[in-house]
C-alpha cells in the first residue's frame, strides 16, 4: 500500500463509488455486479476502481466488519515502541500475524498501535506472546472496557 503525502487525485465516479460503498454492501450472490448497476456501470470497472483505489492507499481496508466477541471471539487494541530504525521491519513482522486485524503508526512513545481478533482468550494471548517474542520487544495490551458505536461516513 502507499503512503500518501498528498490527497490522492479521485474523480466524480470515485467519489460516488466510495460514498455508495460506505452505506451498506448488498448481500446478494452477485454484490460488485449490484454495486456497478446502482452507479450505472460495469462490475469491472467496480473492481478495477476498488483495486487502484487500495494501491493507492485512498482505502486501507475494504471488507467486512464483525462483531467477533458476538461470535464467541476475542479482540483487542495493543501497542509497541518501535525502534524508528526497524519501524517497517517490527510492523512486517506484527503484520505477518494472521490474528492481526490492522495496525497503525502513532505519534507517541507507543508508535505502533495494533488489533488482534481471535477465537479465544488463549488465542489472543499467543498471539501477544508471539509478537513479543518475533519482535523482541514490550507489547502492552489494551482490553476493551466498554464499546461505544460512532457511525462516521465521510463523503468523499
Amino acid at each position: 500500500m502507499v503512503r500518501r503525502q498528498t490527497p490522492a487525485p479521485l474523480d466524480a465516479l470515485d467519489r460516488r463509488l466510495i460514498n455508495a460503498l460506505q452505506d451498506g454492501f448488498p448481500l446478494v450472490e452477485a454484490p460488485y455486479r449490484a454495486v456497478a448497476e446502482r452507479l450505472c456501470i460495469d462490475e469491472a470497472e467496480v473492481l478495477d476502481r476498488l483495486r487502484r483505489l487500495l494501491d493507492e492507499g485512498v482505502l486501507t481496508r475494504f471488507g467486512p466488519m464483525f462483531q467477533v466477541e458476538r461470535m464467541g471471539g476475542r479482540f483487542m487494541l495493543a501497542a509497541l515502541s518501535a525502534p524508528e530504525a526497524s519501524f517497517d521491519a517490527v510492523a512486517e513482522q506484527v503484520n505477518a500475524l494472521p490474528e492481526v486485524a490492522h495496525n497503525y503508526r502513532r505519534e507517541h512513545a507507543l508508535n505502533m498501535w495494533f488489533v488482534l481478533a481471535t477465537e479465544t482468550e488463549a488465542a489472543l494471548a499467543a498471539a501477544l506472546a508471539r509478537i513479543e517474542a518475533d519482535t523482541g520487544l514490550p507489547v502492552y495490551a489494551f482490553p476493551k472496557e466498554q464499546e461505544f458505536f460512532v457511525e462516521m461516513k465521510l463523503q468523499a
